[in-house]
């Protein structure tokens, strides 16, 4: 077995006799001496042939990531390299073995490689040997690794639950897996452990958790693959102060041995509706300010036709303000943010300059002096600021304006680098209206108990009918998401009657999990954290296969293997398939 890694060596090892293995990461040729940085995935230490030695042909005809083995001594370096930690040292050759000669590479394993990501994912293998991502695939097994040290202390017990499970609805599409034993029955790859979890707690284990891998059949992006994997932790016999100073514990011992960071001992909370109303999004970025500032009271009584239409068909006219930009932003600048809030499904977007006490803008002219008055108060405007204006409902002038806001802080640079701002959003509507589907669904699951005091809205007023639900935010990033659950049989019928579900269609996707409310369910409630998401922001990047050592496209295909990949007849045939 190896025994010593390559980036250890320092200038105490000195004269110390080594045998090294490892990729040749460069080559070089200098009046004669041959100098190989050897790579392995400790680091990177410089070796030494001279013409003299037997194997100096080999050495001089090494191609880069070829494989080998060699033995010498290890000696100061004369020209010292201060870039890497074994920059003093070197290592003189006694001998040199090429177990294994390399093709020429497709790209250059370097940490800022010019390849596209298409190539680096075809040859993720290469890819790997790059030094962040090897890094960030170290960083994820020491965060898992801090994970169930910490939950084990708490006295949480892992267990692994099933990954065929039985199709159930619980929100995004499944991925089916065919029986072949059972023809014209499937399997489901769990979306996450959630009944199962549950389960646990019916089952008596009190304190669970699981590294989890879930799947979800959904359009992907930057942050989402169809794979994925969660810190699953379920407890019984508790309150939400429990499971939050429980993940708050944890994200303190990971953030203090990751990224040496001491975090508050308690996270900010802030409801669902305050969060939607301040910053038009349930994942707000709070690392920078840029509120949204309801002004539809200045306008009440106004002569501008489209602003008091909006308000007498009940909607509503917010703002923002970016402060100090206004100079930067021209009226070309202005359409594209209009475009692109018409992908929020805003009509307009309006503007104001404030500069040497005067407003300007598109509205200028529609706007009387009292309202000119109460904007520049109510918005507190100072020389330079740049005010933008949605008038509509108030589903649409939310979620628009918080979307323009999170453009403005990536774009003017406002949002602050090392910082961790996490955040608990709690009491999220235990139903949301689908208008595909004509009627109500569940929020976030519907497993999900409502507040205490909304028990009696679960079928008559569902549209303010609150859930013990809650999400924890860091920076932008839904974290975790996490609820109290339901544990009496009066309830979970309620909420399924409530969302269309009726008692036979209960009873045929969950009637094992319903009869195993009759035996003495005790409260529970969990999270699920988002283990790559939260790898991503350890690693100072927003894209999550950054993270995931063989991740798939966002056509979720894998370029190395060229998965999913077609079966011949005869497998269809076993399973009782037929390709339409």
């Amino acid at each position: 077995m190896k025994k010593y890694d390559n980036g250890y060596f320092r200038i105490e090892n000195v004269g110390d006799e080594v045998e090294l293995y490892g990729w040749v990461q460069k080559k070089r040729n200098l009046g004669g001496l041959v100098f190989i940085d050897l790579r392995d995935r400790s680091g990177i230490i410089q070796l030494v042939s001279r013409p003299e030695d037997e194997f100096y042909e080999v050495a001089s005809s090494l191609k880069n990531e070829s494989v080998i083995k060699c033995t010498g001594i290890v000696s100061e370096r004369e020209s010292k390299n201060t870039k890497i930690p074994t920059g003093e040292v070197e290592v003189v050759l006694y001998s040199l073995e090429l177990i294994n000669q390399s093709a020429d590479i497709p790209f250059s394993i370097e940490e800022d490689t010019t390849a596209l990501e298409d190539t680096r994912l075809k040859y993720r293998y290469l890819d790997i040997r790059r030094e962040n991502i090897k890094n960030n695939l170290i960083l994820r097994s020491n965060v898992t690794l801090i994970a169930r040290n910490y939950l084990s202390s708490l006295g949480f017990v892992e267990v692994e639950t099933p990954i065929l499970c039985v199709p159930t609805p619980e929100g995004a599409r499944d991925y089916l897996v065919p029986s072949r034993i059972n023809n014209g029955h499937f399997y489901a790859l769990p979306q996450s452990p959630q009944i199962y979890k549950q389960l646990l707690m019916i089952g008596g284990m009190e304190k669970y958790f699981q590294i989890a891998r879930c799947f979800r059949d959904e359009d992907l992006r930057a942050d989402r693959q169809p794979e994925f994997t969660q810190i699953d932790i379920e407890m019984s016999f508790g309150e939400e102060e429990d499971i939050w100073n429980t993940t708050e514990g944890l994200m303190q011992e990971i953030f203090r041995n990751i990224k040496g960071v001491e975090l508050p001992e308690h996270f900010e909370r802030l409801t669902y509706n305050y969060c939607m109303d301040t910053y038009g999004s349930d994942k707000p970025d709070t690392r920078f300010e840029m509120k949204i500032n309801d002004i539809t009271d200045v306008f009440k009584g106004t002569f501008f036709e489209i602003f008091s239409k909006i308000i007498s068909d009940g909607g509503i006219i917010n703002a923002i303000v970016l402060k100090g930009y206004a100079d930067n932003i021209s009226r070309k600048k202005v359409d594209e943010y209009t475009e692109f809030v018409k992908v929020y499904k805003a009509k307009a977007l309006s503007y104001l300059k404030y500069s040497s006490g005067e407003l300007s803008g598109s509205i200028i002219k529609v706007l009387n002096d009292k309202e000119k008055e109460r904007l520049i108060k109510d918005l507190e405007l100072e020389d330079n600021d740049m005010v933008f204006i949605i008038a509509d409902k108030k589903k649409i002038v939310k979620p628009a304006l918080g979307a323009l806001r999170n453009k403005l802080a990536h774009e003017f640079n406002l949002i602050p680098q090392d910082k961790y701002n996490f955040l608990w959003v709690t009491e999220f509507p235990m139903y949301e209206f689908s208008e595909e589907e004509n009627r109500y669904v569940a929020a976030h699951h519907p497993f999900t108990s409502p507040r205490k005091e909304d028990m009696d809205k679960l079928l008559t007023d569902k549209e303010n009918c609150y859930s013990r639900a809650y999400d924890l935010v860091l920076n932008g990033y839904e974290l975790l998401s996490g609820s109290v659950r339901i544990h009496d049989s009066e309830t979970q019928s309620k909420v399924f009657e409530a969302i269309g579900l009726s008692e036979e269609e209960a009873k045929e996707k969950f009637g094992f999990f319903l009869e195993a409310f009759k035996y003495g369910a005790p409260p529970h409630l969990g999270v699920g954290i988002g283990l790559e998401r939260l790898i991503m922001i350890l690693c100072d990047t927003d894209n999550i296969r950054d993270v995931v050592a063989f991740p798939k496209t966002a056509s979720a295909s894998c370029l190395m293997s060229s998965a999913p990949g077609v079966v011949d007849e005869k497998a269809l045939n076993e399973l009782g398939i037929k390709i339409k």
